[in-house]
């Protein structure tokens, strides 16, 4: 219905008080994700409400706010960093008489810009057709009751048919190809299980800089950006721990709250690689004031793929940012639980791949003492 500009759009924001708390770090976080989406942000309507609106989410009022908004800025766009329900959506359109995009909606099309692998691109997909095919099949359903009239006689429960028909044949496709390469994936790391080389993925909210460490770590080179999901793909390097040997480390898509469950569904394939490591590097932005809402939100996304008992380190990173000086914790039993660092300066890399030698150590004896 409504044409998206080729250029950079003008956005307008809307963010809600359900009495959630972290208003204010909420709105950062949308202001980031826009601008990752190569939008420019014009203004933010925000209010308070004990619930949403069943048919506007935001009320009568608000969205009369809000089309003045969009009229003064003369806007493209209205972002909710909410979740609407497809009606909501559909009414909002009507009234604003723009396009309006959801939380959902908005992750998934900046995943559509940000995957360059054939296996990323086929996961962005399927995941947007599958949160496509709610709104496509209840989008459709006023004429699947109309018995005729001006301009709705006959194509009406045809072109839904058709539509779902076309949807579901595409999603069973995407389905199939990621299968296969799922399997492709578990055929190398069962060759790795058998060199008994040690598996470390790096997790962490997005924007922690997971790349920037694992480019100090490797010198891979990896893409990494102040954006949100900058990294989409995962990639895999051999790296030498003296002491130690060799060791396999991934870096993987970033997590967020609220992470739209097609999504993680979609790419929950190549997370398996995250679930099968051995240990796991918790990133974290130590300089973030949003930091404990992000660890309890990574961890849900890992309690999601099955992922949450991998024995972990968390790596308190951006320490250059923080008062905090490099240095490494142990827990009651000795073991490391957490490293203080600054993958962007450096300082402390050599503490973590120090804690990769003592843990690379200790699982490189576990055949022996087994035998």
């Amino acid at each position: 219905m409504f044409e998206r500009p080729a250029s950079g759009e003008n956005a307008i924001l809307v963010q809600l008080d359900f009495g959630e708390g972290d208003f204010a770090e909420r709105l950062s976080e949308l202001k980031l994700l826009v601008a990752s989406a190569g939008a420019s942000a014009l203004g933010v309507v925000s209010g308070k409400r004990a619930r949403p609106d069943p048919a506007l989410f935001a009320g009568k009022g608000k969205v009369a706010e809000i089309s003045e908004v969009v009229r003064l800025h003369g806007a493209d766009v209205v972002v909710f960093n909410h979740d609407l329900s497809p009606a909501q959506q559909r009414n909002l359109e009507r009234t604003l008489e723009c396009r309006v995009v959801d939380r959902s909606s908005l992750i998934l099309d900046i995943f559509a810009l940000r995957a360059k692998s054939h296996e990323g691109k086929l996961q962005v997909e399927l995941a947007q057709l599958q949160h496509l095919a709610t709104r496509l099949v209840r989008g459709w359903t006023h004429l699947e009751r109309q018995k005729g009239g001006i301009g709705l006689r006959g194509p009406g429960e045809k072109q839904l048919e058709t539509d779902r028909r076309l949807l579901g044949k595409r999603v069973a496709l995407l389905k199939d190809r990621l299968k296969q390469l799922g399997r492709q994936r578990e055929v190398r790391r069962r060759a790795r299980t058998r060199g008994e080389v040690l598996a470390i993925s790096l997790v962490g909210y997005t924007n922690a800089g997971k790349s920037t460490l694992f480019n100090s770590l490797t010198k891979a080179g990896a893409y990494a950006a102040d954006q949100l999901f900058a990294t989409l793909d995962t990639t895999s390097r051999r790296l030498f721990i003296e002491g130690a040997g060799p060791i396999v480390l991934s870096d993987t898509v970033g997590f967020i709250r609220d992470l739209p469950h097609a999504l993680v569904a979609a790419f929950h394939a190549t997370l398996e690689e995250t679930a099968q490591a051995d240990l796991l590097l918790h990133v974290i932005d130590s300089a973030s004031p949003d930091r404990d809402q992000q660890i309890r939100a990574v961890d849900a996304v890992l309690t999601e793929i099955g992922a949450l008992d991998v024995p972990r380190i968390l790596v308190w990173n951006k320490a250059d940012l923080t008062a905090a000086s490099p240095g490494v914790e142990r827990d009651d039993c000795g073991n490391i639980s957490a490293v203080r660092l600054s993958a962007r300066t450096g300082v402390g890399i050599s503490l973590l791949r120090d804690a990769l030698a003592e843990v690379a150590g200790r699982h490189n004896e576990l055949p022996a003492a087994a035998a």
